[in-house]
């Protein structure tokens, strides 16, 4: 590889780099010039396209997200993350303008399942599916005590759906004792939405209680991070869950990282 060809690889690793840190923690004006840098360095890039038509879906600006998922259709008429939010924003309308600040996104180490601190579940008794789809992956919401259920809603207040019994009511339980809980959107489709739960803070008087008694003994695991976006990537469908587990995740942040990007690193690490 000549010198002008490594520079370039470089380039964009750093590109790439750059616009998914921004993403992560939610900075969508910013990540949309670092992905409008790298398509003018690189108009080919389809995950830059990609990214920059979900910047732009986060701030509202449908008809511009519209524009570059179309541009990724052009490049990759089998992409299927293109595909997937060009339908849900058929669904969505017509651009609303910008939307900032309607949905509060959590940091990435919010996406970590801690053994008796934090669990994973599927919502049941959902929403209808035009108000699951304007959640993705990052977004936080709100646990409240509806009587003998738990019910999650959006930041406007909206409902979402209901945490299954099993977890419910002992949250319900820790929850009137003093604990205090935030969750976090990890996966939302038309028809499923999956949040992990997480303590943030236990009552002196709850001390040893544990808020998700695991099955067994488990290392605290990542749910948000390269090796689980470059899988999702790789597998494409979505899978199953059952509320007793803890084993799944996924979510629309798969389309922040792609296998090509991890390939750049990779080969440049080698380079360098």
């Amino acid at each position: 590889m000549s010198y002008q060809e490594e520079e370039q690889v470089r380039l964009k690793r750093r590109g790439t780099q750059q616009a998914i840190a921004l993403a992560m923690q939610g900075r969508w004006r910013e990540a949309i010039v670092a992905n409008n840098n790298l398509i003018e360095n690189f108009p080919t890039d389809v995950e830059a396209h990609n990214r920059l038509g979900r910047a732009h879906m986060e701030l509202g600006e449908y008809d511009l997200a519209r524009a570059a998922y179309r541009r990724t259709i052009e490049l990759d008429p089998y992409n299927a993350i293109a595909k997937k939010n060009l339908n849900r924003l058929s669904r969505l309308g017509q651009s609303k303008g910008n939307a900032e600040g309607l949905s509060h996104k959590v940091e990435p180490q919010h996406f970590i399942e801690e053994t008796g601190k934090a669990g994973v579940v599927n919502l049941h008794r959902l929403a209808p599916g035009e108000t699951l789809i304007k959640m993705v992956a990052g977004d936080e919401v709100i646990l409240k005590i509806d009587g003998s259920n738990l019910a999650v809603e959006n930041s406007l207040g909206e409902y979402l759906g209901q945490v299954g019994p099993k977890h419910g009511q002992r949250l319900i339980r820790l929850m009137q004792g003093g604990n205090k809980y935030t969750a976090t959107v990890i996966r939302s489709t038309e028809e499923t939405m999956t949040v992990i739960i997480r303590e943030a803070y236990q009552d002196p008087g709850q001390e040893g209680q544990l808020s998700f008694p695991p099955k067994r003994v488990e290392k605290v695991r990542p749910y948000f991070g390269e090796r689980l976006l470059r899988r999702e990537l790789e597998e494409g469908e979505e899978e199953e869950m059952e509320e007793s587990g803890y084993s799944i995740v996924g979510g629309d942040e798969g389309e922040l990282l792609s296998e090509e990007s991890t390939d750049v690193d990779r080969k440049a690490d080698r380079e360098d």
